[in-house]
């Protein structure tokens, strides 16, 4: 009897105590559009960049979301995490590859999405109006140009 209550308190230990890691690390989020707060990010200029939830640059999971102007381009690049992008506003095109060519790539509408996994080169641009795009995934995660003269970061 001694050895089933031991069994059993061990198997309560090892079900409770992840799940009480999960419960008291993750609140619940609520955004509404007027509260998001938006910055210019570094790595896109004359974008705008708010977080919805979580931290890009930290473990775990994260949302964001990016407002381009009418016309904008995000030269080639790729990132450490995979990246699931849906579309909220506007028109946004993306194609593959390491060489900008928006004959080839792919428009998605309101609504329309796309995955990209981790180190997979990727380039986009937005419609004829202003854009913007939902992106989530889990952390860290960066952007990195495939041409490093492409990063305003270095100019």
């Amino acid at each position: 009897m001694r050895r089933i209550t031991v069994a059993v308190l061990a198997l309560a230990l090892t079900v409770a105590v992840p799940m009480l890691g999960l419960t008291s690390d993750h609140e619940h989020t609520i955004a509404v559009p007027d509260s998001l707060k938006w910055v210019e990010p570094p790595v896109l200029p004359g974008a705008r960049l708010a977080v919805v939830q979580g931290d890009p640059g930290k473990e775990g999971p994260f949302v964001y979301r990016l407002k381009m102007p009418a016309g904008y381009k995000v030269p080639p690049h790729f990132h450490k995490a995979s990246e699931n992008v849906t579309v909220l506003a506007g028109t946004f095109s993306v194609g593959m590859g390491k060489e900008f060519d928006s004959k080839k790539g792919q428009e998605l509408p309101i609504g329309g999405f796309f995955s990209v996994p981790p180190q997979h080169p990727h380039y986009a641009w937005a419609g004829a109006q202003e854009t913007v795009v939902q992106v989530h995934g889990v952390g860290p995660t960066d952007l990195t140009f495939v041409n490093p003269t492409d990063d305003p970061r270095k100019k």
